[in-house]
């Protein structure tokens, strides 16, 4: 990449993480930022484990060419949003939020207009007219 070209603030370079294990802060922490964390694993049953071993679930991306392998993990991890082959795409009718110590209610979508509404019940008598 190249650098950014800004006077102010404060600017990350994108960063990949090699040989992070499990108990790197890396690995643990909701980083925001242009940051990539790379962990060995054996098995599908493994990667979910550890992506769930964690008080956070905000979102999380799976990468691969077999369907059947994302479906396994995206049904596995306890995240509120789980993009295959794709990261950080939005839609205004899905929900964003997410689990755990990750967020609070949903934006976007149905789910998130809930958290703008609040239900009323009105219930009147109307006088019968007399035929």
């Amino acid at each position: 990449g190249t650098r950014v070209a800004a006077d102010r603030g404060y600017f990350i370079q994108p960063t990949v993480f090699g040989d992070v294990q499990d108990n790197m802060t890396i690995a643990r922490e909701e980083i925001f930022g242009p940051v990539m964390q790379i962990l060995k694993f054996k098995t599908l049953e493994e990667v979910v484990n550890r992506a769930n071993d964690t008080k956070y679930g905000l979102a999380a991306a799976v990468f691969t060419k077999d369907i059947d392998k994302a479906s396994y993990v995206s049904n596995g991890l306890r995240a509120g949003t789980v993009w295959i082959n794709c990261y950080d795409v939005f839609g205004a009718q899905a929900p964003f939020g997410g689990y755990k110590a990750s967020g609070n209610g949903r934006e976007l979508g149905q789910y998130g207009l809930d958290n703008y509404t609040e239900v009323k019940t009105v219930t009147m008598k109307v006088p019968q007219k007399n035929s």
